[in-house]
């Protein structure tokens, strides 16, 4: 049993790896400023959410959750050039997310969640989740939200389901 726990997690493992590959080859056929919304559609498909700019430009969210460990929001200008292109779970992201936020606006600073749940002992909270990697150590990055969906707590934990399947 543990022997095929080994094999699944590598096997798990490799698909992500893999995944992370394809991304790469993706985004190096995207030029900041000379890339077009149809070449980011072209390499990447149709985007998870849309969200529209104050100057018009607009944000594409790629999430690879739940198992991957990356989200892509990737920003069309209000000229039509791709000018931006960021992953955005990472420390830097996870501290903009603050006590009081909803919903709405964590969502559109990190992604679709890998998870999200609510406990039978605590029903005025949820909990989102989102993997990520620390270099190379997976973690998760969890948000607590309050009976009125704001922010009341983030929390940083090792992802032990990956770690396990290394051992």
């Amino acid at each position: 049993m543990r022997l095929a726990k080994g094999i699944l997690m590598a096997s798990l493992i490799g698909s992500l790896l893999a995944l992370i590959g394809c991304d790469q080859q993706k985004i190096a056929k995207l030029e900041e400023g000379v890339a077009t919304e149809a070449d980011v559609r072209k390499q990447f498909g149709e985007p998870q959410a849309t969200y529209n700019e104050a100057d018009g430009a607009k944000t594409f969210e790629y999430s690879r959750q739940p198992e991957g460990q990356v989200a892509w929001m990737i920003t069309i200008g209000a000229d039509g050039k791709m000018s931006a292109l960021r992953q955005v779970l990472k420390p830097a992201e996870f501290a903009k997310v603050t006590p009081g936020l909803d919903k709405a606006q964590v969502r559109r600073l990190l992604g679709k969640p890998a998870k999200t749940a609510k406990y039978d002992l605590k029903p005025d909270e949820e909990h989102w989740d989102w993997r990520w990697l620390d270099g190379q150590v997976p973690k998760f990055f969890s948000v607590t939200f309050d009976r009125d969906g704001k922010v009341a707590s983030t929390a940083i934990t090792d992802d032990t389901r990956a770690q396990q399947g290394s051992q």
